[in-house]
């Protein structure tokens, strides 16, 4: 960067080469049908498909290392990655962490998709849902209780429960976005010291929650998981008003 705090024209231009490499690097496995755990060419094989020397491939080879597209084995070769969405959950982490110096406007965003999907798809998952997996998210509630009584924290029970609530819909992407937002959502908890909330309020909203479920009302469910994120929209919009 100059110091007049402009990025040289050159620095865009190697950026979007190596978007572009990468692209096109995506494109190849695509073009070839390969699945997660199939070997990638060589590199050598690589840079002569693409017309690219190696120095610049490993660079973009790297990034989309990180972006869990490929797996690069050391003494084996690289492979296409199989589903990882923990680059997902660190970038969303960052980012609303980030937010939490400023206005916090990123942390509440990421809050209001988790929430949009929560209300948006209960309805669908207790259309089909069994009487085994209603009562595994009995389970999950009544585990939330007892650790509220004993004033231990139940974050993990808590995760369970959400996650039981959606595992009808039998939708794998969402059940693993879902796991990303939990981790987000954990981390902006943490930094904004929610852990000391009222457990036991808590737990009876999971409980609430579960008995519109479980009577079929799916529209006290959908408006009792909208108001389950109040609580931390407002501690996220009272930390940065400090």
């Amino acid at each position: 960067m100059t110091t007049s705090g402009v990025v040289p024209q050159a620095r865009f231009s190697a950026q979007a080469r190596l978007r572009a490499l990468q692209s096109d690097i995506m494109e190849l496995i695509l073009e070839r049908e390969l699945e997660a755990g199939d070997p990638l060419p060589t590199e050598n094989e690589l840079s002569m498909v693409l017309g690219v020397g190696r120095n610049t491939l490993r660079e973009s080879l790297k990034v989309l290392q990180a972006l869990g597209v490929i797996e690069i084995r050391h003494g084996f070769g690289m492979f296409v990655a199989p589903s990882n969405f923990d680059a997902l959950a660190d970038g969303l982490t960052f980012r609303g962490r980030l937010s939490l110096r400023h206005q916090g406007l990123e942390a509440l965003q990421l809050v209001d998709v988790r929430q949009a999907l929560e209300s948006g798809l209960i309805g669908s998952s207790m259309d089909v849902m069994t009487a085994e997996q209603l009562a595994l998210i009995e389970e999950a509630v009544k585990q939330m209780e007892e650790l509220a009584h004993t004033g231990q924290n139940f974050a993990a029970a808590d995760a369970e429960f959400h996650r039981r609530l959606f595992e009808p819909l039998n939708n794998e992407l969402l059940i693993n976005l879902m796991g990303v937002f939990w981790k987000v959502y954990r981390k902006i908890h943490v930094e904004i010291g929610s852990d000391n909330e009222d457990l036991v309020a808590t737990a009876a909203m999971h409980q609430s929650i579960y008995t519109a479920v479980a009577t079929g009302d799916k529209v006290a469910a959908a408006e009792l998981l909208n108001r389950h994120f109040d609580g931390i929209r407002r501690r996220i919009s009272e930390a940065v008003a400090v």
